[in-house]
């Protein structure tokens, strides 16, 4: 029985899509996407990669591909919110790879085992100002240092780290872990001049014969807020409060403590009172729990160690050892409204945890450089100001404060720094598209549930600044590396070469992928389908050659 013409154009635009018939019109194409995880990671690891090699227990080539890019480890997989994780694809199936702590695990296992990236490239014979040794500062000295240079950090206060050391309480992160890092590079070369405040930089500069400098002083000035407060009042600001018992001088609270503010600080700030003796920690903030700007399990954990937060109420009036105030609502258009309910609340100390500022006053007399309305620096996609050799980073700049897209920032100026010295422009080329969850072949099962990281009960955790989560141990870290999918790359799971009907795929050996026999291929698509990953393409046959 003879079929329609239009049945047949449409068997043939189905044959077509698959890519048989007597005519091949489509082949496979091995080309490796972006992972999503790579995608988002304000410090541009390559997250795959470090992974795909602590999988196969290579532990220190998983550290040196990580090193690469950060060098904080140990650090970050402690106090990095984590955006990878958000991002993993991993996470629509069950559980998003925990990428932080595999990465804490590599970074703790370097400080053990003494571990120091070497430093390859010839001495450039420029030099390099850093001013202000926080997360952006210590990273521009890092990558500048592997890239030949010759770098030297004035930081004004008495220990380096910056917000690291004065702003993030030890519980979160051990004072001797991340003094380890630092020292580590200081081993590579880096210089670090403490209690060296930059108040001239165009003399600094001139001073040490340097090139170039990076600017990264961080933002240590708390916003002031217009709050009527008597004499008698005790009231302190957060980022003050956190420095001092970072120095070890704590300042006496009393019995009630009440902080303002719904950020990841007000809750540190809490969570520090409940540790130096309050019986009663309070947070106060004029918004709900849907738009504070403190991570989620922040308030979490804040709340687990019996810190209570009073939503939609903002402060009035602070008297000596009481204050007023005011029940909000949230309006139409999102914004808090005032209620004209008010109420007295009695407290000891009021910690003010309303954000900070950065000082960039002494930037001022540097002819070129321009100043956004807050008082950040602004600068070019290449992070350099206004005025050439002159660059800028971390919190000083308009972006996200976090200590990860600080570490981002030192690690694009340097690399842009060094294009500048050796008389180039650094050219980048834009990243694959994505590979998302819809495009991967995955089974519909999951074996594999995430590791979970160990906590300080939380009972314990008010009686000190022990740090409060544990990390994985090295079974449990090498099984949560297991869990990748290794989106968008491959990985010689070896699926396309065992499903080829035609046998027109060959192995190149460990770590060189495979090879099409173009002779032998119908263009079935079989091993695109088996490719779990997504690192193999149907091209259009003109496109493909």
């Amino acid at each position: 029985m003879g079929q329609h013409p239009a049945d047949m154009t449409q068997a043939i635009d189905l044959t077509a899509e698959r890519g048989t018939g007597p005519v091949r019109q489509r082949r496979p194409v091995w080309q490796n996407l972006l992972p999503p995880c790579n995608a988002v990671c304000p410090a541009g690891e390559n997250i795959q990669g470090w992974l795909a090699f602590a999988q196969a227990g290579e532990y220190q080539r998983a550290w040196e591909t990580l090193v690469a890019d950060n060098p904080l480890p140990a650090v970050h997989g402690r106090v990095c919110y984590h955006p990878c994780e958000t991002a993993c694809n991993r996470g629509q199936m069950d559980d998003a790879v925990s990428i932080h702590a595999v990465e804490r695990f590599l970074g703790d296992m370097a400080l053990a085992q003494g571990w120091t990236p070497p430093v390859t490239a010839a001495p450039s014979g420029h030099r390099v100002l850093v001013a202000g040794a926080g997360p952006s500062g210590l990273s521009a000295a890092y990558h500048l240092t592997r890239l030949g240079h010759s770098v030297t950090i004035h930081e004004a206060g008495p220990l380096p780290g910056g917000m690291l050391h004065f702003g993030i309480p030890a519980y979160r992160l051990p004072r001797a872990d991340l003094l380890a890092e630092i020292a580590r590079i200081e081993r590579m070369g880096v210089t670090i001049v403490l209690n060296r405040k930059v108040a001239d930089l165009q003399a600094e500069m001139a001073a040490g014969r340097f090139d170039a400098a990076f600017v990264a002083v961080g933002a240590h000035v708390s916003k002031r807020v217009d709050i009527p407060a008597r004499d008698a009042a005790r009231v302190l600001d957060a980022v003050g409060f956190l420095r001092d018992v970072a120095a070890g001088s704590a300042p006496l609270l009393g019995r009630r403590v009440v902080v303002y503010g719904g950020g990841n600080t007000a809750m540190d700030a809490a969570r520090t009172a409940k540790r130096l003796g309050a019986e009663e920690a309070m947070i106060v903030y004029r918004r709900d729990r849907a738009h504070m700007p403190a991570h989620a399990f922040e308030a979490d954990e804040a709340e687990a160690e019996g810190v209570k937060i009073r939503w939609l109420t903002t402060i009035k009036d602070i008297g000596e050892t009481s204050m007023t105030i005011e029940r909000m609502d949230i309006g139409a258009d999102g914004r808090p409204v005032p209620t004209g309910e008010f109420e007295t609340l009695h407290a000891d100390a009021v910690v003010l945890a309303l954000g900070q500022d950065t000082d960039t006053g002494f930037l001022r007399a540097v002819p070129g450089i321009g100043f956004k309305d807050d008082g950040t620096v602004i600068v070019d996609t290449g992070m350099m100001t206004g005025a050439a050799g002159i660059f800028a980073g971390g919190d000083m700049v308009p972006s996200e404060r976090t200590v990860t897209v600080a570490v981002g920032h030192g690690k694009r100026a340097a690399r842009h720094i060094d294009a500048w010295l050796r008389g180039t422009r650094r050219s980048e080329t834009p990243p694959p598209p994505v590979a998302t969850y819809a495009m991967l072949h995955l089974p519909v099962f999951s074996d594999a549930a995430p590791a979970r990281q160990t906590e300080l009960p939380v009972a314990a955790r008010t009686e000190g600044f022990a740090e409060v989560v544990a990390g994985l141990g090295e079974l449990a870290a090498r099984r949560e590396a297991q869990r990748c999918l290794s989106c968008g790359t491959c990985y010689e799971c070896d699926n396309c070469f065992a499903a080829c009907p035609e046998d027109a795929i060959d192995k190149l050996g460990a770590g060189q992928g495979y090879r099409l026999r173009t002779e032998a291929c119908t263009g079935c698509a079989v091993c695109f389908e088996q490719c779990p990953c997504h690192a193999i393409t149907m091209a259009l046959e003109a496109e493909a050659v």
